[in-house]
């Protein structure tokens, strides 16, 4: 029980609003600096709870949620929450379903008839949204992760002892150092890793069917239902331009507060560039002028959570945490990112050298594949030190599939096409962005916002950043 505790206040970060237990029961809103429980258990869940939603008829309820014998920790979001709750009350489900947890729950529920591997491979089939979650039916335990890997799940074993958690550290308390990640859309049944029978980015689609207009509405629009305030994650480039417009058009019909949020150095590209852009689309705008000071203060607590020094994602990730910092500062806990445009329609640099060699699409799909592990859980650590959830409309499973089908011609145009993400650029035009946003070159977020050279310059030659790696 205690194990428990201490891997609890190892993620409090994670969720700030409330936490609960399973111990051969359910016991909510727990104190985690008063409670102990010094008796050892076959299985132990635990959560941390970042209250995103408070709706009469959908909120962030406590976890774990249980059912008879079976028990569901959740961290993530159901994007078509309500669907799932008709489809349970049109079955005869009669039980309240408030939360996304309670969703899950009832729906693993209805399709068990005795086979849990089976009811959660039926479910995956339903739901649509960014999780990871963990369910035990009284003797099986899974363990699942979406599709693209947006919700980090990490875990470890040992002889006495098999656990997970949603941040590493929770793992390293229990004296752990060889740390498994849960593989996107594998489910670990019993600690043995069941992969999906297809990858997402393996399926085909007939790509004239889908118009990428109508995809990316459609993925903003599910990723803020139910919130009245969010917060954009801001560079002034054309991939959060767009989600900024497309958010901007979603706020006609129902209330919705936008803000943006910039971060980089005195006069960096990324700070001139959005604050034409938020000028331009008549959006608030607050940013974060870094500095090397303000690097040497929290560099250290970045590169911890991320447990890598490397400094292109230590750069990366400090604009994340800059950002979401100043989105928390402000009482927000959702914020919009542009995260996977780049990967989807062909946006970096090194992409050119793919073409010329007629590998860009292979390479295009490896990175898609390891996304997760080489930006999705850094984005998650960093925004997590300050309780802030990230979502991001351009991973949509379904855009997902629709883009990585589309012919490369709709990426890079050739060998000396600098700008790139051609249908990307042309729907933002389209969308009324001007040519200023819309075709604006690309600048990878450490380079954009200037964090890259107060690091490579200053910072590196002052501090050993690998003593903050574990």
């Amino acid at each position: 029980g205690n194990d428990l505790i201490k891997m609890l206040k190892a993620s409090k970060n994670r969720g700030p609003d409330s936490t609960g237990v399973y111990l051969d029961d359910v016991i909510l809103d727990i104190d985690l600096d008063d409670f102990r429980d010094d008796n050892d258990y076959d299985i132990a869940l635990g959560h941390n709870l970042l209250d995103v939603y408070d709706l009469y008829d959908r909120k962030s309820m406590p976890q774990p949620v249980r059912k008879d014998n079976m028990v569901l920790v959740l961290n993530g979001a159901l994007y078509n929450f309500a669907t799932i709750r008709n489809f349970l009350s049109k079955v005869g489900v009669e039980d309240e379903i408030n939360s996304d947890a309670d969703a899950l729950l009832y729906l693993i529920d209805f399709y068990n008839s005795g086979d849990l591997l089976k009811a959660i491979q039926m479910s995956l089939k339903l739901i649509d949204g960014d999780y990871a979650f963990a369910v035990f039916d009284g003797e099986n335990m899974a363990l699942v992760r979406d599709p693209l890997g947006v919700k980090s799940l990490f875990y470890a074993e040992s002889d006495e002892l098999c656990a997970f958690a949603s941040a590493r550290d929770s793992l390293y308390e229990l004296g752990f150092e060889e740390i498994q990640t849960l593989l996107p859309e594998h489910i670990l049944f019993n600690w043995n890793d069941v992969a999906p029978a297809q990858a997402v980015y393996e399926k085909i689609m007939e790509v004239d069917e889908i118009k990428l207009n109508k995809l990316l509405k459609l993925s903003v629009s599910k990723r803020v239902e139910g919130l009245d305030t969010v917060g954009v994650i801001f560079s002034g480039g054309v991939d959060s331009s767009i989600l900024a417009s497309l958010l901007q058009e979603i706020s006609c019909n129902k209330k919705l507060d936008i803000t943006l949020y910039a971060v980089g150095s005195e006069g960096s590209k990324d700070l001139e560039a959005a604050k034409y852009a938020a000028e331009y689309l008549d959006l608030p705008l607050k940013t974060q002028i870094v500095t090397e000071d303000l690097i040497k203060e929290h560099v250290g607590e970045v590169v911890h959570a991320i447990g890598d020094d490397n400094l292109m994602k230590v750069g990366v990730g400090l604009t994340t945490y800059f950002a979401t910092r100043m989105i928390r500062e402000d009482g927000l806990n959702v914020a919009i990112s542009g995260q996977g445009a780049d990967e989807l329609f062909g946006g970096y640099n090194r992409y050119l050298k793919s073409y010329e060699e007629g590998t860009l699409d292979l390479e295009i799909r490896e990175d898609i594949s390891n996304m997760y592990h080489v930006n999705l859980e850094r984005d998650d650590a960093c925004a997590m030190l300050n309780s802030v959830e990230i979502r991001l409309p351009f991973l949509d499973k379904k855009l997902v599939e629709y883009a990585i089908n589309l012919p490369i011609k709709n990426k890079v145009s050739g060998t000396g096409d600098v700008l790139r993400k051609n249908i990307l650029r042309k729907l933002a035009f389209n969308e009324g962005l001007d040519k200023e946003i819309a075709y604006r070159p690309k600048k990878a977020a450490q380079y954009g916002t200037g964090i890259d050279k107060i690091l490579r310059k200053r910072i590196i030659k002052e501090m050993d950043l690998s003593e903050f790696v574990n």
